[in-house]
């Protein structure tokens, strides 16, 4: 999210917050520092979100927003291809691997941390979490995986998992392998007899 002139102010604020709360921390923000940085008067922040777990809620719902609409044009455009599990779990990989970790990209793990302890923004997290179920569910049913409800919630916690590990490592990881496997695993476990 760019903060550019032509952007309203509320979408300046917030994307303001993102990138300090990427770059300095939840505790590193202030009204002061967001103003300057969205170039916004200092109360128009508090005309926008009375208060800063308003604007968290907001500044969540719109990364995520954002992102599931970045990721679902991706997979419509993938949509009726024939991928096969080892094509999806390479792209997988690809599409992390292209995401350079930008201030506005590193946000997101700071807020869901603070979700932990913010009952209010819990909830939008909990909301989030569901938009990249859904999204996940849409692209394993695409693949023909069985019961892709019961997959998507643990394929969705891997792939954050590793990219948190990537973040706060610096080193890549296999991305591709690890899907590979559950995407496999959930195949063989839906033709395995169950006793």
């Amino acid at each position: 999210m760019v903060v550019t002139v032509s952007t309203s102010v509320r979408e300046r604020i917030i994307a303001s917050t993102l990138y300090l709360i990427g770059t300095d921390g939840i505790a590193g923000i202030t009204n002061r520092r967001i103003a300057a940085h969205a170039n916004v008067s200092l109360g128009s922040i508090t005309y926008h979100f009375p208060s800063q777990p308003d604007l968290l809620r907001s500044a969540l719902t719109a990364f995520v927003a954002e992102e599931t609409a970045r990721l679902r044009e991706i997979a419509e455009s993938h949509r009726g291809q024939g991928v096969t599990l080892e094509q999806a779990a390479g792209f997988a990989e690809r599409v992390a691997e292209d995401l350079s970790f930008s201030a506005e990209r590193i946000a997101p793990f700071e807020l869901y941390v603070q979700a932990g302890r913010d009952p209010q923004l819990r909830e939008v997290a909990d909301r989030c979490w569901t938009a990249y179920d859904d999204l996940t569910v849409t692209i394993l049913t695409e693949l023909g995986l069985p019961d892709p409800e019961a997959v998507a919630p643990t394929l969705v916690a891997t792939i954050a998992g590793l990219q948190l590990r990537r973040l706060s490592t610096g080193g890549g990881s296999d991305l591709a392998t690890s899907v590979l496997l559950l995407l496999q695993g959930a195949v063989l476990a839906s033709t395995t007899p169950r006793p």
